[in-house]
């Protein structure tokens, strides 16, 4: 039982981490990228589905951070090929 609440509160301490970044970034200045808007969105979608799977394995911290790992990743990746295809549009 206490190994449980101690994943818990790992995960509650994955998203708050997550949130702040998100903020601090926002409040960095200029309208966000289509590469920086994809890995945010990424990074909280892989950690939500993250944590989800890791609870049912009984490890929602772990989840939750190789989630959001794997989500940021991903995000920034998608993102990239968006803003590419902005900047090609822009060319024209």
């Amino acid at each position: 039982m206490n190994n449980h609440k101690k994943g818990h509160n790992f995960s509650t301490w994955i998203v708050a981490v997550g949130l702040t970044a998100i903020a601090a970034a926002g409040c960095a200045g200029g309208p966000l990228t289509a590469r920086e808007k994809g890995a945010g969105i990424g990074a909280l979608g892989g950690a939500a589905v993250g944590g989800v799977i890791g609870n049912a394995k009984g490890h929602p911290g772990a989840g939750a951070a190789i989630g959001g790992a794997v989500g940021l990743g991903a995000g920034a990746l998608i993102g990239n090929y968006i803003q590419g295809q902005e900047d090609d549009d822009y060319r024209r």
